[in-house]
């Protein structure tokens, strides 16, 4: 059944606010950090991850044993993608890491569809929240598997939203009942990313505003990159695009910050070389700014789509 903040107990919306304080400020603190270096320490995730497991526990605590023992089971299946466990395996059994995991995903699949089909979904047999966060876990590996999500981070800052957040059946600007339906079942991190990608697109239009009002606008490069001075390059992150150095041809991938600044530092000395003074290039936009975005967005108003399908 649906309820609202005013719904909750004092208790209930006390551990909430804590929880939703954690994701906010986690999240904008994860996004200001990769855009400023392009790392996020893993410490965070660890934190918040612990954070989000222990405050659950309340939560579905007063249904009994069992919610108590699956909400425990899921988020800890959800808190080991946090850890390099596998590094305590030593180098023998480290071959092994792949599969151990996958024994502990079918188990905790296994324990929770038995639980859900032989005594039901409710608060005192098996909560919304721990199904939510199950389709979290599940949705955010498989898109780290298919190459959706490219970085680990992206992966791992969805999992710690379902993890803090499962479920936020309610926004804090009025919504529609067909709205508030829909955030009651749907996990709010699958949420937090429909509103990251519909964030997305404004990308391209805020692009084109700036080329327009510089007087650049060059179709229809002008909708995905922008032209700097070629000294600026090794300190931009930034994809060079135009003229395309040898390197560049390549497609170098570079896999840290610091490799991503030499190749950037070898190009612009290629470029000098050959007297250009300014270049095409393409922002390095991290998805964790989108997802912080995304987050805040979901906790106002829901579902960004819906919202916009609702007003028309």
């Amino acid at each position: 059944m649906y309820r609202g903040w005013t719904g909750l107990t004092s208790v209930e919306q006390a551990l909430l606010a804590g929880e939703l304080v954690l994701l906010l400020g986690g999240f904008a603190y994860a996004a200001g950090a990769d855009l400023r270096s392009r790392e996020v320490s893993d410490r965070l995730w660890q934190l918040l991850g612990i954070a989000g497991l222990l405050l659950g526990v309340p939560l579905v605590a007063p249904g009994g044993a069992l919610p108590t023992v699956l909400w425990l089971v899921v988020a800890g299946l959800a808190l080991q993608h946090m850890f390099a466990w596998d590094d305590f395996l030593g180098d023998r059994l480290e071959r092994y890491a792949d599969l151990v995991e996958g024994v502990a995903y079918l188990g905790v699949i296994l324990f929770v569809l038995v639980a859900a089909v032989r005594l039901g979904i409710g608060p005192d047999t098996v909560p919304l929240a721990v199904l939510a966060l199950l389709v979290t876990v599940l949705f955010a590996r498989a898109l780290f598997e298919l190459g959706v999500l490219y970085g680990g981070a992206d992966a791992k800052a969805i999992i710690i939203a379902g993890l803090l957040v499962p479920l936020l059946p309610f926004a804090l600007l009025p919504q529609t009942a067909a709205e508030d339906l829909l955030l009651s079942v749907v996990p709010f991190a699958i949420t937090v990313l429909v509103n990251a990608a519909l964030v997305s697109v404004a990308i391209p239009i805020g692009i084109a505003v700036r080329n327009l009002a510089r007087g650049e606008f060059e179709f229809p490069r002008g909708f995905s990159g922008y032209t700097i001075p070629v000294r600026e390059l090794p300190d931009r992150f930034v994809w060079l695009k135009d003229p395309m150095t040898a390197e560049g041809r390549e497609e170098a991938e570079a896999e840290t910050s610091e490799e991503d600044r030499e190749l950037r530092v070898r190009q612009a000395e290629d470029l000098r070389a050959k007297g250009v003074d300014r270049v095409w290039v393409t922002p390095q936009i991290p998805f964790l700014v989108l997802l912080a975005v995304g987050a805040v967005a979901a906790v106002l108003a829901g579902n960004l789509i819906l919202d916009l399908l609702a007003a028309l």
